[in-house]
């Protein structure tokens, strides 16, 4: 064994060994954060006022919740339909709501998540490489619109007349953003030798940047692009708008239901309107984007409940409405997603018992 080999092995080992540690310590951390989010915003409100809103729902009201929080769980799946074409409206509701339990639940879920979605799009026939053009396609347009929903939310509070220097600026420089990453992603699609240029000039940058923090460089930025151009084209070619349709879907019914929560608490339109309730939803969206915490637990409460009041809201009635809205788009999802965990496994391992046994049977003489 050569010594950079050893080194890579012992390095390995270091890492496995100080995985559980690691892990312990993220959960701690997460578990601290979030207490000390909650304690924060809820130390100067009466949680009998909150908990009076919540149980103030009259039977049609619920419904109407429900109905919208049902909505919102199946939109999850229309985006994974459109970037994986064959995958059925049932398999891809047991995917995504299998993996988002994950996510939810588990400091570094996303990672987790993916390494799920490859297993069980694995067993349903599809190839590692369909997957990674599914798992890359679905990533990339979940950023598009996050970026895009602010800049969309900050212009229609602008029209509505409620637009001041700050909000104007932001909007600006939002739309600058967003128009230049379009272009940059369009221009990695036109041409290998495009993409290539555009890796490695994301690679420089972002390697003058780490060496800011004394981190090494990025490498092989430029190899990426172009096999991520290579293995995108294609399905984009026919199936860009679909998707773009579905990813919008899926985060304006997230918002849908915080809407509704509002309404159903107690926070009218003329106290919010729905065009400063999208802004705050989006940038709460947005804040998601590094994981502090499982899920966002605490960080989306934190902006939620802080840009709500800041707009005009009655806080009890605001928090009331943002721990409904969690419930159903943070709590729920991990019930369902562990009955879809629990029945993927049930029929993995049915598979296996039955190829198993198909292929003693065949052994025997």
């Amino acid at each position: 064994m050569s010594d950079q080999a050893a080194d890579a092995t012992a390095t390995e080992g270091t890492a496995k060994k100080s995985s559980p540690t690691k892990t312990t310590l993220r959960v701690v951390l997460a578990l601290v954060l979030i207490v000390a989010i909650f304690y924060y915003l809820l130390k100067d409100i009466s949680l009998a006022d909150v908990w009076a809103a919540i149980t103030a729902m009259t039977w049609s009201e619920l419904a109407g919740l429900a109905l919208v929080a049902g909505w919102n769980l199946c939109t999850y799946a229309f985006v994974w339909m459109t970037v994986t074409p064959g995958l059925t409206f049932g398999r891809a509701m047991i995917m995504t709501q299998a993996t988002t339990a994950i996510t939810n639940t588990v400091p570094a879920g996303s990672a987790i998540g993916v390494g799920m979605t490859y297993a069980m799009l694995g067993g349903w026939g599809f190839s590692r490489s369909r997957t990674t053009i599914a798992v890359l396609v679905s990533g990339v347009w979940n950023a598009f619109a996050k970026l895009a929903i602010p800049v969309l939310a900050l212009a229609l509070v602008a029209l509505q007349g409620n637009a001041s220097a700050g909000r104007l600026t932001a909007a600006l420089v939002g739309i600058a953003g967003l128009v230049a990453a379009i272009v940059v992603f369009a221009l990695m699609l036109r041409s290998e030798r495009m993409a290539e240029k555009v890796g490695v000039t994301a690679g420089r940058v972002t390697s003058r940047l780490l060496a800011l923090i004394r981190r090494p460089p990025v490498q092989g930025w430029e190899i990426a692009t172009v096999k991520f151009r290579n293995r995108t084209i294609d399905l984009l070619e026919h199936g860009w708008f679909p998707i773009t349709a579905a990813t919008l879907v899926s985060h304006l019914s997230l918002y849908l239901v915080l809407l509704v929560c509002l309404w159903d608490m107690g926070v009218s339109n003329a106290e919010v309107n729905w065009a400063e309730v999208l802004a705050v939803f989006a940038f709460a969206r947005l804040a998601t984007a590094i994981p502090f915490t499982p899920g966002g637990a605490g960080v989306v409460e934190a902006v939620l409940i802080t840009g709500l009041t800041a707009a005009g809201g009655f806080k009890p009635e605001v928090v009331a409405a943002v721990l409904v809205y969690r419930a159903l788009t943070w709590g729920l999802p991990i019930l369902v997603g562990i009955f879809c965990l629990l029945w993927w496994r049930k029929q993995s391992l049915t598979a296996l018992e039955s190829d198993t046994a198909s292929s003693t049977g065949a052994a025997r003489p």
